[in-house]
């Protein structure tokens, strides 16, 4: 009997598959439990439409996630954290809060379940975080730990530099004239 998979089988196929098994499988097994569906014209035609939505949806998710890609490839994630007397900070940043920071941050959406963190972030540092979205476009953010001090020092010496950056360049502008 052909049958349409609604869900991943394992040993037999994936979802939307269309496979070939015993009937007595089918009646007792996959159509009681909503697995699968009889392969017939209608089925058939319905699995079509349903599987050309699915392509053209996955195209423009594809398309997102390529300009989402182009966003974050050399972003900086900037996370701050509490310290005791080492660099160990107190509780940890997970895969949500690297989440959460880079939709606030860069305003792209990413599901935590898509950030590649083995374990949770329990030092302060730099780290190289994997970030999927979707299928195989994989995106290295880099991610900066840090004491809410070091942020304010960081800062202050970025606001320096420009002013000394303003400040050279007025002043060489009046000489070029």
């Amino acid at each position: 009997m052909r049958v349409i998979l609604q869900r991943d089988i394992p040993k037999l196929g994936k979802g939307g598959d269309i496979v070939t098994v015993k009937d007595g499988y089918a009646r007792n097994y996959l159509f009681p439990r909503n697995y699968a569906v009889a392969a017939s014209g209608g089925a058939l035609k319905e699995h079509k439409a349903r599987a050309a939505r699915e392509a053209e949806r996955d195209a423009r998710n594809a398309a997102a996630a390529l300009a989402g890609a182009e966003q974050l490839q050399n972003a900086v994630i900037t996370l701050i954290g509490k310290v005791g007397a080492g660099t160990k900070l107190f509780g940890s940043i997970t895969a949500a809060d690297i989440a959460e920071e880079i939709k606030k941050s860069l305003g792209v959406e990413v599901d935590r379940r898509r950030v590649g963190l083995a374990d949770p972030i329990k030092n302060l540092g730099d780290y190289d975080v994997p970030v999927r979205l979707h299928g195989d476009v994989v995106v290295h953010v880099k991610v900066q730990v840090v004491t809410a001090e070091e942020l304010e020092r960081r800062k202050a010496a970025e606001a320096a530099a420009a002013s000394a950056a303003e400040a050279s360049s007025a002043a060489d502008a009046p000489a070029a004239e």
